[in-house]
């Protein structure tokens, strides 16, 4: 899924390090045809990765700013290459070399171990030239505005590849992901930052630390969320900036599917998924009431009947089947295939940022309320609720 799609996932960064003041174009398109893609189709390499351009994944020059550049946004695609010989074909063909090599030497029982390690890396090349690279694309939004740089992924091993790759190819520049405690310091200021500073419990300011110490964020966002959604408390009002006004109304909820984590009566970590359209949600309750702490949850937003809808995970903030209103491009026969997608990716841009707008705001009301003594009157809130199931 890459940022055309009307369902996405997301991993956020911000970005630390000093950029050129000069000629910006000549060094982006430099450090990314640096580290671009090499296609590996007429060759025996088993593997390569690098930059692509996101509209057209076989080219890998950044010559032009329109390969690129929209705006305050950069956009290519991480493009990995890769030859996979099926475990059961690479033993059938070892087998059978390594049969012919006895039938030769016929006073041996068996191959020799070098022999064999031999026999398997030949038939390995050998099949991998017979075998084409399998490709896979991440595509990769930097706004150079807000400083916020959006990989289309959730998976920790395209994140750990993105961040190594990044680093490489752009030195003295560092991604650095946006966890629950790092995007309540974007959002707040003033009396209410030096109350999330006083409330952090990592010992560190590593990310490691950061996210692994401050699990409450999520747990207690989610269950204030839900809490507030089943007793009718579900409407909000924009506070941060972006594509829709401050103050315009919306209305939140958890829906779905919700995910529990904690500790079993023997030891352990047991695990609780609750699926499908809940009224009373008495299995999370009971769960809840167990011990357990929300640590996935769908969320729905929604504003002048449009919906934006997300999986949430908890312990990192990553947006999972995040799915804005779906993008409409009117064509005809005037329209070029290149402006309908440029078309089509300024409409996706700008329904993700009014989703991200909307959860923002509602992290926020959620902040304003953990960080002061209105989350005592939460807290009775939720315990009446719970023992009222």
């Amino acid at each position: 899924m890459g940022v055309y799609a009307n369902t996405v996932s997301i991993t956020q960064f911000t970005i630390s390090g000093d950029l050129p003041a000069q000629d910006e174009f000549a060094w982006f398109s430099g450090k990314l045809a640096g580290r671009a893609f090499q296609s590996i189709e007429n060759s025996s390499d088993e593997l390569s990765e690098g930059w692509a351009e996101i509209d057209h994944p076989d080219d890998a020059e950044f010559q032009v700013p329109s390969a690129f550049w929209r705006d305050n946004y950069l956009v290519f695609s991480l493009r990995r290459d890769q030859r996979k010989i099926p475990a059961a074909v690479l033993k059938s063909h070892t087998a059978r070399e390594e049969g012919l090599f006895l039938a030769q030497h016929p006073n041996l029982r068996r191959a020799p171990k070098d022999k064999r390690t031999e026999i398997k890396e030949q038939v390995q090349l050998r099949l991998l030239v017979r075998c084409l690279p399998i490709p896979s694309m991440v595509d990769v939004v930097w706004d150079r505005k807000s400083g916020v740089l959006t990989l289309f992924s959730l998976g920790s091993k395209v994140v750990e590849r993105f961040e190594d790759i990044f680093r490489k190819t752009f030195e003295g520049l560092h991604p650095l992901a946006i966890h629950p405690f790092a995007r309540a310091r974007m959002l707040l200021e003033g009396d209410m930052l030096e109350r999330l500073e006083k409330a952090n419990q990592a010992n560190s300011d590593s990310a490691i630390a950061l996210i692994r110490d401050n699990q409450w964020l999520g747990w207690d966002f989610m269950l204030w969320l839900l809490q507030r959604g089943l007793n009718g408390e579900g409407d909000f009002r924009i506070v941060r900036p972006g594509n829709f006004a401050t103050a315009e109304g919306f209305t939140a909820w958890i829906d779905d599917r919700i995910q529990l984590q904690g500790g079993g009566e023997e030891g352990g970590i047991q695990k609780v998924s609750v699926s499908g359209s809940q009224d009373s949600y008495l299995e999370a309750i009971s769960a809840i009431k167990g011990g357990k702490k929300i640590t996935s949850a769908t969320i729905c937003m929604e504003k002048d009947e449009n919906l934006w809808k997300l999986t949430l995970k908890g312990e990192t903030f990553g947006f999972a089947s995040f799915k804005c209103p779906q993008v409409r491009i009117e064509r005809d026969n005037t329209v070029e295939e290149v402006s309908e997608r440029e078309a089509a990716f300024y409409e996706r841009m700008y329904l993700l940022e009014q989703g991200q707008q909307l959860f923002d705001s509602l992290f926020v009301a959620f902040l304003q309320e953990r960080l002061t003594d209105a989350w005592n009157d939460r807290l009775l809130a939720i315990q009446e609720w719970l023992e009222s199931k």
